[in-house]
């Protein structure tokens, strides 16, 4: 099973179980240490192997079982990485790292007045965010709306798209507005081809 498969609920079950234990475990970390919450669930997830492990172990001695390992698909499970998969991979976050720097340095040191004016009205409204909650509060709401936003817009698609279009509009708007701003507030340029205008009587 995929992580897109759990996001779209293509198991049930096992996204259920997925996304309880998260929100759970998060939940737990605004009275707890994380120090303690994984010292704790790893505590609980060992209980719970090593139960199961005797428990067919017995099985088999008692000839009530074929002995097989109970966790013999994750134990298989290969998640190693080739030579030339981690070089690739090394190279891809090293060039997402040098490209999100470059980006942050345009927009502090005002690369272009429009992208870094957009940049400040954004922190100026993460501050209140922060008034309103905090970093694991959004984290909590993250986790949820990735196993829940996918979905619905597979079922909304149409729905949804209508109504990002009309955002969309609306930003598209905004954004000429202070363009022209920035340029000295002159009017839209002409559509016509090569700004032509129509002689008039």
């Amino acid at each position: 099973m995929t992580v897109m498969d759990l996001i779209y609920w293509k198991d049930t079950e096992r996204t259920g179980m997925i996304l309880t234990g998260l929100v759970v475990g998060l939940l737990s970390l605004f009275q707890l240490s994380v120090i303690t919450v994984l010292s704790t669930v790893s505590l609980a997830v060992m209980c719970f192997t090593i139960s199961v492990r005797i428990y067919y172990q017995v099985l088999y001695i008692l000839n009530w079982g074929d002995g097989e390992h109970p966790f013999k698909s994750y134990l298989d499970l290969d998640i190693s990485f080739s030579g030339e998969e981690a070089d690739r991979y090394m190279q891809k976050a090293i060039v997402m790292a040098l490209s999100a720097v470059d980006s942050l340095k345009g927009l502090f040191f005002v690369g272009n007045l429009l992208e870094s004016i957009k940049l400040l009205v954004l922190m100026y409204l993460v501050t209140y965010l922060g008034d309103l909650c905090n970093g694991l509060t959004l984290l909590i709401i993250s986790v949820i709306a990735v196993f829940s936003l996918p979905l619905f817009y597979q079922k909304r698609q149409e729905q949804v798209d209508i109504f990002i279009a009309k955002i969309q509009a609306h930003i598209d708007n905004v954004k000429d507005t202070f363009h022209r701003l920035s340029h000295g507030g002159g009017p839209p340029p002409d559509p016509t081809p090569g700004g032509a205008k129509p002689k008039t009587q």
